[in-house]
């Protein structure tokens, strides 16, 4: 048996979003050589660009995922192409650092509508679909701050545990449909936006508290995202998948 066949996703449509870059870029890369196609959506324009030299079949959306309202129309125009959505993996997400005592209601809403509410309801518009074509798989990428407290996270903390509960709803509800629904929550991950914040003595710091000594790669939260989605995973729903390099035992 070859690593196609074990995963079981060649040919299967696949939607990733935040696919331009870092971990995103990494899921989009190894689901393409298991043989899935890829639509990638990013707020980048580029994107566009971007899939058409990536996929062989090269279909990129940008879109702003806070524009809630302009979700469904998002996932109709993958299914106008492809007629059906079977794996979806909410990546995109974004990070605004303040002490509680200052965060603004301004960076909370932001946080909160792109980390929580885009994906939910993605997952809401792709998974009419999936219910229908009784089979489906929806990865959404948390964080270790989905299950500890972070300094300077509290916004970001509150949306990534948000998430990994809604997720296992959508679990509990879907999963007689064929359709299984989990969280990956990694630590920090050497992306290079990853790279701007954790760095000198404060990537120092945090290094240490890590038992394996080190940060996350894109391509180890990729792999981890290719199980879930594969054939072989299709008894695993309602989980938070935590990759921490040991961060959260201790």
């Amino acid at each position: 048996m070859n690593i196609n066949e074990f995963f079981g996703i060649k040919g299967k449509i696949a939607v990733v979003t935040g696919a331009s870059a870092g971990i995103g870029l990494a899921i989009t890369e190894l689901m393409i050589q298991l043989g899935a196609t890829v639509v990638m959506v990013d707020k980048d324009p580029q994107v566009v660009v971007q899939a058409e030299r990536m996929t062989g079949d090269g279909f990129g959306i940008a879109a702003d995922l806070s524009d809630i309202a302009a979700i469904p129309a998002l996932i109709e125009q993958v299914i106008g192409r492809y007629g059906r959505i079977d794996i979806l993996v909410n990546n995109a997400g974004i990070g605004i650092l303040e002490a509680a005592s200052e965060v603004k209601k301004e960076s909370w809403d932001a946080t909160l509508l792109v980390n929580l509410t885009a994906p939910y309801f993605l997952s809401q518009a792709a998974g009419k679909y999936m219910i229908a074509q009784q089979y489906g798989r929806i990865v959404n990428i948390a964080s270790q701050a989905s299950v500890i407290a972070l300094e300077n996270h509290a916004a970001y903390c509150t949306s990534k545990a948000g998430l990994v509960i809604a997720s296992k709803v959508l679990a509990a509800e879907w999963g007689q449909f064929g359709i299984t629904v989990n969280t990956i929550s990694p630590t920090v991950v050497e992306t290079e936006l990853g790279k701007r914040y954790w760095q000198g003595e404060r990537a120092v710091a945090m290094t240490a508290k890590i038992p394996a000594g080190r940060f996350a790669m894109p391509d180890e939260i990729a792999g981890a995202v290719a199980y879930l989605v594969s054939d072989k995973a299709g008894m695993i729903t309602g989980e938070n998948l935590i990759v921490d390099g040991g961060y959260t035992i201790i």
